[in-house]
């Protein structure tokens, strides 16, 4: 539609459309200017027709990858309750693999060790990660020296971890530190507290400095001031830091492999040693326990991380 069409349609916004027929002004469409039913409607340059085929094929595209990457955990969720012993083909619903988990002994005791070590690297990693993050947000640095400390922060979360695993090895050999439940706890809070930290510092870049001058005003100590108006603010990323470095301690396997020691198999050390023997029943219910006790811990994380603070409460 020419220019000057559209000019006078958008200085006749405010009549009616008999007051558009009544001057001889085509109705058109005040947003994009078109002549309507003398022109075809177009989104984006793209025919209404061909847009909504290009939104099918996206969802068609979508359900394919999301089927690619679910199904198979649907399915071994399924076949945990399949009464089948060789886990083969379907015989029926039971929970009795379930019920056999807990006279494992074995695995009973790979699960303890898995919830010990992920529980002492949690509370670390926590401590360390939110310190840090705290230190930097309130002692900047010159920006060079923060750009270094920003790299070195996130090594540990982008090695590989059969780097990882083996650089840790040589140093706890070179140390003369016996490998054990201690090794295998260094070695996790090593690549865990990064993530609380990074995720503790993307809350503190949203802190309103004047929040901490308020309540120094008001005549609280540094301490005071820290404890009763920083951490009620940082506490969902602390606590979504926590659940996410738990979840990466639980299902770590190769690190573990590398520092562990005599007495200390976790429990994707156990599921990976049961795999290799064959299909079985048990390990369908094992994995599907796992799923959920990594799933649930990294749902929570990401849901406290994306809450806001809630408003100070007003005298």
């Amino acid at each position: 539609m020419p220019l000057s069409g559209r000019l006078n349609c958008l200085a006749h916004a405010d009549q009616t459309k008999g007051d558009f027929a009544a001057r001889g002004i085509p109705e058109c469409n005040l947003g994009t200017g078109e002549r309507r039913g003398t022109e075809p409607s177009v989104k984006g340059n793209v025919p209404l027709r061909f847009a909504g085929s290009r939104r099918a094929w996206l969802a068609l595209w979508a359900a394919a990858v999301l089927a690619f990457l679910y199904l198979p955990v649907g399915l071994l969720v399924a076949y945990s309750c399949n009464d089948a012993a060789l886990g083969i083909r379907w015989t029926g619903f039971t929970f009795r693999w379930y019920g056999e988990l807990w006279h494992d002994a074995d695995l009973l005791a790979a699960l303890r060790n898995s919830l010990v070590i992920a529980t002492a690297a949690t509370g670390v990693s926590t401590v360390l990660g939110t310190a840090g993050a705290w230190l930097l947000h309130r002692y900047p640095l010159p920006r060079a020296v923060q750009a270094s400390l920003g790299g070195l922060i996130l090594v540990p979360m982008l090695v590989p971890e059969i780097l990882m695993g083996v650089s840790l090895l040589l140093w706890f050999v070179f140390l003369h530190f016996p490998l054990g439940f201690g090794t295998v706890t260094i070695a996790h809070v090593t690549f865990c507290f990064p993530f609380v930290l990074v995720t503790v510092r993307a809350r503190l870049a949203g802190l309103d400095p004047h929040l901490e001058e308020a309540a120094l005003d008001l005549g609280a100590r540094p301490g005071q001031a820290f404890w009763q108006v920083i951490v009620p603010f940082l506490r969902p990323a602390i606590l979504g830091g926590a659940l996410l470095a738990f979840t990466l301690s639980l299902d770590e396997y190769i690190v573990t492999v590398f520092t562990n020691g005599p007495g200390s198999q976790t429990l994707p050390q156990k599921i990976f040693g049961l795999a290799k023997i064959g299909l079985n029943p048990r390990l369908n219910a094992l994995s599907t326990l796992f799923l959920l006790a990594t799933a649930i811990p990294a749902v929570l994380a990401e849901t406290l991380s994306r809450r806001r603070p809630a408003p100070f409460p007003t005298p």
